[in-house]
């Protein structure tokens, strides 16, 4: 459809109708999604349950906001009175269900502290932000000299609040800005970037609705993570499909003088290779639907919503637009009918032929290049972030922690939580009391038949020591007969998000592996190749991670990585990555059809090594986006697969692959036919044939 004379313009109507039905929905994501505790753990851990059945207590959603007030030379009675003051107006605040605790004087009576339990509700962090602000106002009315800082799992929100406020306006224009850049340097026209431009925003907008449509109509979470990542997939996978097209539709302007008929031949060549990378992509990210993480389950779906609409608009509204405002709009470098195609003598295909003079050279020397950066990995400390390593800067709630810890026990204001059976409470709490690392216990509460206790660690929850303290009590609560205790609590959280996430490693993982073997054995109908490519896929993820270990630790000085960070790299890397592996082999096995395996490798390098390069620049320079947060976690992992890809497209696809196809030859296609095709001697040249229908295209 795309390609007729008349129907080019039922597609461009029917877009137009599509992006006018889509703005309304796309517009109000950010108010469909879910950033409360529950959204983000692990859906079966022990820490998740005691947030379910402390519900009878507190809500689930509530978080409590830490105020210290700090006088170096000692707590003053006018500063005493301020703090009670303040303590009432804090109680009669919006979303303050339940007493406002405190000002708790420290030993050293140079402090107070005030414990504000915010009931976030269904607004996350929108509504910890709101209070966050409330409270500041208020406790800027104080004695001078008494200085304040807002920290506790209340504090810590609200700067997560902020620093990913209008975070979707700002990934979607800095990510537009690096296609613009990208495409007027890739294609050297002042009009043509504008149409793979159009057609990716097109794209994110309609994405955006049927995600919005998805999370109020059938439960899907959505949150800040995958709505920000969203954006930046949608952006970088639909520009690289858009650049394969184009590369291949100004090849076929060369064939072809009718413009409509170039681009049905071009939809048929390469539509095969798109649609096979684009599934690929989905069913990597629907791997993540295994995930014992909410927030990483949530993100398969919204992910792979992104990249099937994505698919749609590149190989509908794209094609249509291109065809609608015909050869023009490649000036000044103008495909006409006849011209000489300059693929061949190529910087791509001048590289391929000297790969080609010592292949086998080639492949090992880069594969131990590439396996001596995977070593970085062994120095990936990925086992979670502090609160203060959480933020490139150093917000308030971290200067306020560090305070806190100065005068308190280090951590008060963010108890360990236990729920048990109330006649066995006594019991509990004694094996609470007894355990290392607890300060104290406070009297336990109970309604019906259920008791809550709340414990305060000699150690800030967000430390090792913490979550060490967090297994003695559970084995120690668990201990005491019938008491059925469950212990939670933000140590606890930390550390079950911690083996929640390595436990999806271990599934998700293998997972992808398999449906990408899958996908690539049925796309080239061969068994070696595709082990051979994944193989390459694999140790360009273990190089882009040990190189990204090195570069957090040795230039950027961050303390660690978060759970999650091997998984996101090795989906995006092998999802996306895979992508120029089907680029580059499908349009390989056309040509071997035709001159043999060796032959056609060296053409399918120069016909797609600009192309892919080009894409890959796209890529990466859209992860990159997320660098430029102030959230630690996400900036590794656009760092981490901003630079797995440009290992991807600029060595192991166009280099790796091809030296391992020059040298292995026909074999690369066992077991199928094309394997018996023998490659020409050097000056011999092959009769050409048609080659046959595949999906490689032919």
């Amino acid at each position: 459809m795309p390609c007729g004379k008349v129907s080019k313009w039922i597609v461009l109507a029917l877009w137009i109708v599509a992006i006018a039905v889509s703005f309304g929905p796309a517009s109000k994501l950010t108010g469909a999604q879910e950033n409360d505790a529950v959204s983000w753990l692990p859906g079966n851990a022990e820490s998740t349950e005691v947030l379910k059945a402390s519900a009878q207590f507190s809500s689930p959603d509530e978080i409590p906001a830490v105020l210290v007030y700090v006088r170096d030379s000692g707590i003053t009675p006018a500063d005493q009175r301020a703090v009670e003051a303040q303590v009432a107006q804090f109680g009669q605040l919006q979303d303050v269900d339940r007493p406002v605790i405190g000002p708790i004087p420290s030993e050293d009576k140079k402090a107070l502290q005030v414990l504000v339990p915010i009931n976030a509700g269904s607004g996350g962090w929108e509504t910890i932000g709101e209070r966050a602000d409330d409270i500041r106002r208020i406790a800027a009315e104080r004695p001078d000299g008494l200085s304040f800082h807002l920290t506790g799992p209340g504090g810590f929100a609200a700067d997560s609040q902020e620093a990913f406020a209008g975070i979707d306006g700002k990934l979607l224009y800095s990510a537009a800005a690096v296609v613009i850049i990208i495409l007027l340097l890739t294609y050297r026209s002042p009009v043509l970037w504008l149409l793979p431009l159009i057609s990716a925003g097109v794209a994110l907008f309609a994405a955006q609705a049927v995600v919005y449509l998805l999370a109020t109509k059938a439960d899907l979470t959505v949150n800040a993570q995958s709505a920000g990542i969203l954006t930046v997939l949608v952006f970088g996978a639909g520009t690289d499909y858009a650049l394969l097209l184009v590369a291949r539709y100004r090849e076929e302007l060369r064939r072809h003088e009718d413009r409509h008929e170039a681009m049905a031949f071009a939809l048929h060549r390469s539509g095969p290779a798109i649609i096979a990378s684009g599934s690929t992509v989905v069913a990597g990210m629907l791997c993540l639907l295994l995930a014992s993480m909410n927030s990483t389950r949530g993100l398969g779906p919204v992910a792979a919503v992104g990249i099937v609409v994505a698919l749609l608009a590149m190989l509908t509204l794209l094609p249509a637009l291109l065809v609608i405002f015909g050869r023009w709009v490649f000036w000044p470098l103008r495909p006409t009918y006849g011209s000489d195609d300059h693929t061949e003598t190529s910087v791509w295909g001048r590289i391929g032929r000297r790969i080609a003079i010592r292949p086998r050279l080639t492949w090992i020397v880069t594969s131990l290049a590439l396996g001596a950066a995977s070593l970085g990995m062994l120095t990936l400390d990925a086992n979670g972030l502090t609160n203060e390593e959480s933020f490139t800067g150093t917000p308030d709630s971290v200067v306020g922690e560090k305070v806190v810890a100065e005068h308190f026990p280090a951590g008060a204001g963010n108890p360990l939580v236990v729920v048990s059976n109330a006649d066995k409470a006594a019991e509990v709490r004694t094996a609470m009391e007894s355990t290392v690392g607890i300060a104290s216990v406070a009297e336990p509460r109970t309604a019906g038949d259920l008791a809550y206790l709340e414990g305060t660690m000699t150690d800030a929850v967000d430390t090792q020591a913490a979550k060490d303290t967090v297994d003695r009590v559970r084995a120690a609560v668990h201990a005491v007969d019938g008491a059925d205790a469950l212990a939670g609590g933000g140590a606890a959280i930390l550390l079950d998000t911690q083996r929640a996430s390595n436990h999806d490693n271990k599934v998700i993982i293998p997972t992808v592996l398999g449906v990408v073997l899958l996908i690539l054995a049925l796309l080239l109908r061969s068994l070696l190749a595709p082990v051979l490519l994944v193989a390459t896929v694999v140790l360009s993820f273990g190089a882009a991670l040990g190189l990204s270990a090195l570069v957090f630790t040795h230039v950027l000085g961050f303390g660690g990585a978060d759970p999650s960070l091997p998984l996101f790299v090795f989906v995006f890397l092998v999802a996306l990555g895979i992508d120029y592996n089907i680029f580059l082999m499908t349009r390989v096995h056309e040509e071997s059809k035709v001159y043999g395996t060796r032959r056609g490798a060296l053409i399918g390098v120069a016909a797609t090594g600009g192309v892919i390069t080009s894409a890959g620049l796209v890529l990466a320079g859209t992860f990159a986006v997320l660098a430029t947060m102030p959230v630690v976690a996400f900036a590794e992992i656009g760092i981490a697969v901003a630079l797995g890809v440009l290992l991807d497209t600029i060595v192991v696809r166009s280099v790796l692959v091809t030296a391992l196809t020059l040298d292995i030859g026909r074999h690369m296609w066992w077991p199928s036919k094309l394997a018996q095709k023998r490659d020409p001697k050097p000056g011999e040249e092959l009769p050409e044939e048609e080659p046959e229908p595949s999906l490689a295209g032919g």
